[in-house]
C-alpha cells in the first residue's frame, strides 16, 4: 500500500507562487510514474501533470503548460508542484496521485484519467484571489 500526504496549499493572489509537496509512505514510490490532479466545486477532477520515475519525462496540461512545473525526490519519497503566475481558474483542491504498479508511463503519452491511479492523498486546498 501507498501512502499519499499533500501539503502546501494556502490562499495567495493572483500572479503568486506556491510550492505543493507530496509526501508517500509505506513503499518507496521511486518505481512510479506520479500524477497531480486538480477538483474545483461542482467540477470533475482534472490532470494536471504527470511525472516518469526518474523525473526525465514529464507531461502538462495545456492549462498550466509553463506555469507550473512539477519535479521529484526520490530519496525522500516526496514529488513536488511549483506553480507560478496563478490564476483565479486554479483554485482547486490538488492531489497527488499513484498508479496501482511501478514501471509504467502512466500519465505521460497521453492525458491519464482518474482510474488510471490506485492511490491518492487526500488533497490541499489552493485559493487564488484575484
Amino acid at each position: 500500500q501507498v501512502q499519499l500526504v499533500e501539503s502546501g496549499g494556502g490562499l495567495v493572489q493572483a500572479g503568486g507562487s506556491l510550492r505543493l509537496s507530496c509526501a508517500a509512505s509505506g513503499r518507496t514510490v521511486s518505481g512510479y510514474a506520479m500524477g497531480w490532479f486538480r477538483q474545483a466545486p461542482g467540477k470533475e477532477r482534472e490532470f494536471v501533470v504527470a511525472i516518469s520515475w526518474n523525473g526525465g519525462s514529464t507531461n502538462y496540461a495545456n492549462s498550466v503548460k509553463g506555469r507550473f512545473t512539477i519535479s521529484r525526490d526520490n530519496a525522500k519519497n516526496t514529488v513536488y508542484l511549483q506553480m507560478s503566475s496563478l490564476k483565479a481558474e486554479d483554485t482547486a483542491i490538488y492531489l497527488c496521485a499513484a498508479p496501482g504498479r511501478p514501471w509504467a508511463n502512466v500519465g505521460l503519452r497521453s492525458p491519464p484519467t482518474a482510474q488510471d491511479y490506485a492511490y491518492w492523498g487526500q488533497g490541499t486546498q489552493v485559493t487564488v484571489s484575484s
